[in-house]
């Protein structure tokens, strides 16, 4: 089994968590462009689940296939990768949303598909406060992480193969449940590209408060559950 050195892991998670945020943030533009044709949160969640799906399966064995902090930070607390190596995946995961939110601004209609949704940025539905935004978000990335950490465990060989399909199940269902109350980040990267390519920053800090809470939290509960000695 070939070893990948960190550049080959950084460009496989930039490339994962760019391929998340233009399919997911340019499915919402697409859907505000089609209007009434369009194909409306399901469309919306699917269109992210497939990619995370299919870009899992593609570079898992390469970087682990996180693409989102709030995994990777699950890593990083029970010691999976260390703080070096969680930083440039953080960094790789940001500059793949932001580089996807600029790509979806520059190619797509501004008027029709881009500026009325902001570029797919998540943000409240009117009369839903930040403390329950956070939780929601808190919750649904917690079993989004603790998905993960089942299905890529050493000890687990069998559901490899199908992890990437799991966790792009969980985040599907996790923004047909999020989306219309918080837009469904379940990833601070997923909301960080969008929001910097449209200067809208309304809200933001609930999308990295809640997912990095269920993403800390979910690591240090699968460890504790089922044991794994930290290296």
């Amino acid at each position: 089994m070939p070893v990948y050195n960190t550049p080959q892991k950084l460009a496989a998670e930039f490339l994962g968590t760019f391929a998340l945020v233009f399919f997911g943030a340019g499915a919402i533009c697409t859907d505000r462009f089609l209007q009434t044709n369009g194909s409306g949160p399901v469309g919306i969640a699917l269109a992210t689940g497939i990619a995370v799906a299919v870009m899992s399966m593609a570079f898992g064995h390469v970087s682990g296939a996180h693409f989102n902090p709030a995994i990777t930070i699950g890593y990083w607390i029970t010691r999976r990768v260390n703080t070096i190596e969680a930083a440039g995946y953080w960094a790789a995961q940001l500059l793949g949303g932001i580089a996807a939110a600029f790509v979806l601004k520059a190619i797509l209609p501004r008027d029709e598909a881009w500026q009325p949704v902001r570029g797919g940025v998540p943000d409240l539905v009117r009369d839903f406060t930040r403390l329950p935004a956070i939780g929601l978000e808190a919750l649904i990335t917690f079993f989004l992480v603790l998905v993960f950490f089942a299905t890529t465990s050493e000890d687990n060989i069998e559901s490899r193969s199908l992890s990437g399909i799991a966790v792009g199940l969980v985040y599907a269902v996790g923004i047909l449940i999020a989306g219309p109350f918080t837009g469904g980040a379940l990833n601070p990267a997923r909301a960080f590209g969008p929001a910097l390519a449209s200067s809208y920053w309304a809200n933001h800090g609930v999308y990295w408060v809640g997912p990095m809470v269920g993403g800390f939290l979910a690591g240090l509960i699968y460890d504790s559950l089922y044991g794994r000695k930290p290296l």
